[in-house]
């Protein structure tokens, strides 16, 4: 398992450490239990469970266009990648402030998520 201080990535998306949690934002409802940081086009998503995390998503953001969230972590929380083989390690999110941010690659019809 990896720890970090400032920032830190898995697969497709990166998190990193912010003073605040913007005031345009709106909670994001869990899945299952758990918060999904990043979904994979495979099925085996990038998850946190929700029990010490609140998530956010800037107001009026479509799921569709979400590329970037931010995280109040109050305990130290795993994001785990839900896949048995060929998996990203597991990282310790530790207590504060964070921002996610989905990787994004162009193609000829705009941007899209990246792929992972």
């Amino acid at each position: 398992m990896r720890t970090f201080d400032r920032m830190a990535a898995q697969g497709d998306f990166i998190i990193r450490r912010i003073k605040e949690i913007p005031k345009n934002v709106e909670a994001i409802v869990p899945e299952n239990g758990k918060f999904v940081v990043a979904h994979s086009e495979t099925g085996h998503n990038h998850v946190m469970e929700r029990t010490h995390v609140s998530a956010f998503k800037e107001a009026g953001t479509k799921d569709v266009d979400l590329y970037k969230m931010f995280l109040v972590v109050e305990e130290p929380t795993e994001i785990v990648h839900l896949r048995s083989h060929d998996t990203h390690e597991t990282i310790l999110v530790p207590t504060g402030f964070f921002e996610v941010r989905r990787q994004r690659e162009y193609v000829p019809d705009g941007f899209r998520r990246a792929a992972d």
